[in-house]
């Protein structure tokens, strides 16, 4: 379970009361706050849940030689009830445990998500996903992959861990089209998005970067 950090203290934000109801793989909290408003004075006190889910890293792929980035696929029930298609194209990802950086958690999932090594990180940006009501903040990067045998379609294998029930589909994709896709709109995870709309602006850039 990730460790959820105190509230920072600060003059603008008065926290009266903290429940939480729910303790599982993430908490859900229920917080009677205070914040300064624009005019000045404090607010009344209001009421919000907030779920827990703390830091997180993710990484795009990319070779530079071949100009190919790598998106897995994945089932996600959370778009499966948004009326979405549940298998989501995305960029491997995951939750930055203990005292870990982001770096080393992303050095790890790609390796637990694609079996694929990274060689070089560039710090796209940091994120807050669901302000309204998470506190989950994204690292992205962009990491260099020297990218081997690609089969039909793209496929470059399977990954994931058993441990986790992970089911993965791990595929290697011109830049060019993944950039077109997410200018688009194709890519409904916003991660992926944001990675991707990055590297093409970016991309001549980064390749004189890691030649």
């Amino acid at each position: 379970m990730p460790k959820i950090p105190p509230f920072p203290t600060s003059p603008d934000v008065l926290i009266d009361r903290v429940e939480t109801p729910w303790s599982g793989r993430f908490q859900l909290q229920l917080i009677d706050f205070r914040h300064r408003r624009f005019d000045g004075a404090m607010s009344d006190t209001r009421r919000w849940e907030l779920w827990r889910r703390g830091r997180a890293a993710a990484v795009l792929p990319y070779d530079p030689v071949r100009d190919m980035v790598v998106l897995i696929e994945q089932f996600r029930l959370p778009a499966f009830a948004a009326g979405l298609d549940p298998v989501m194209v995305e960029i491997a990802a995951g939750l930055v445990d203990g005292d870990d950086t982001p770096e080393a958690t992303i050095l790890r999932e790609s390796q637990e998500e694609m079996g694929m090594a990274v060689e070089t990180l560039e710090r796209i940006g940091g994120f807050l996903l669901t302000p309204g009501g998470c506190d989950e903040y994204i690292t992205i990067f962009a990491g260099r992959v020297r990218l081997g045998d690609i089969g039909p379609g793209g496929r470059l294998g399977h990954g994931g861990l058993a441990s986790e029930h992970e089911d993965i589909a791990v595929n290697a994709v011109p830049a060019d089209e993944a950039i077109e896709k997410a200018l688009a709109g194709a890519y409904p995870n916003s991660v992926a998005t944001i990675a991707l709309l990055w590297l093409g602006h970016r991309r001549d850039w980064l390749k004189e970067q890691w030649r």
